[in-house]
């Protein structure tokens, strides 16, 4: 089995990950991990949907507080993969290689107990305002009220989860999703939440057209 581009592909993303100044051992997580990888992609059209279908059954296999280091590498090796220079430079800037991860983490928790939290959960008022802007903006495309229901308490799972996070941005929001991700064993539930994670997350940063992205990609891929 020939994986000779795939190799190349590992050791450019692994090199430029060197300089940037990653440390050994978080080169070493990332190299173990793609070497699983390529097992699956050898072979493969250069294709994003053959990629995704490489990379979800490997996950499976990744121990929970892993899924966020894992999900990480696939996404940024993905460009390296494709050979597509453009897109690594344009990852490269915004929002650049992940070195330095969070050292925060969600706490340890299963999908019952988070949706039984919810029952009694209070929320404060920056938690409330995307949580009824999001509801509202569901509704004005037609939504049926169980539609509405669902979602936004999949979005209230997102806020649970980020509520002891020092800080509220990008890889607060992208660590507690990723780790929350492997606690939804029945996969059309899994990719629900996604399509929930990115919708909801133009609210709560408060991009003010986030109204205009609810309804409009229903894929739940794992990788963006």
């Amino acid at each position: 089995m020939d994986q000779t581009r795939e190799d190349e592909a590992v050791r450019a993303y692994l090199k430029l990950l060197q300089t940037k100044g990653a440390v050994s051992a978080a080169l070493l997580r990332r190299s173990q991990f793609l070497e699983k990888l390529i097992i699956n992609l050898a072979g493969k059209e250069v294709d994003g949907n053959e990629y995704r279908e490489a990379v979800e059954p490997l996950m499976e296999t990744v121990p929970t507080d892993d899924w966020h280091n894992c999900l990480t590498a696939a996404r940024e090796f993905y460009p390296f993969w494709k050979g597509d220079i453009k897109a690594i430079a344009a990852l490269n800037i915004n929002p650049g290689f992940d070195i330095t991860p969070l050292q925060w983490k969600p706490l340890p928790t299963s999908l019952k107990l988070l949706m039984e939290s919810l029952v009694t959960e209070k929320f404060d008022a920056s938690e409330n305002w995307p949580l009824k802007a999001y509801a509202q903006a569901l509704r004005q495309e037609g939504s049926e009220q169980s539609l509405v229901d669902t979602r936004v308490k999949l979005a209230k799972i997102i806020l649970v989860r980020l509520k002891d996070a020092p800080d509220k941005n990008h890889k607060s929001y992208r660590t507690a999703v990723d780790l929350t991700l492997p606690l939804f064993n029945i996969k059309n539930n899994r990719r629900l939440f996604l399509v929930v994670v990115r919708e909801f997350y133009h609210f709560w940063i408060g991009n003010p057209d986030a109204s205009s992205m609810v309804l409009k990609d229903g894929s739940g891929n794992i990788l963006l």
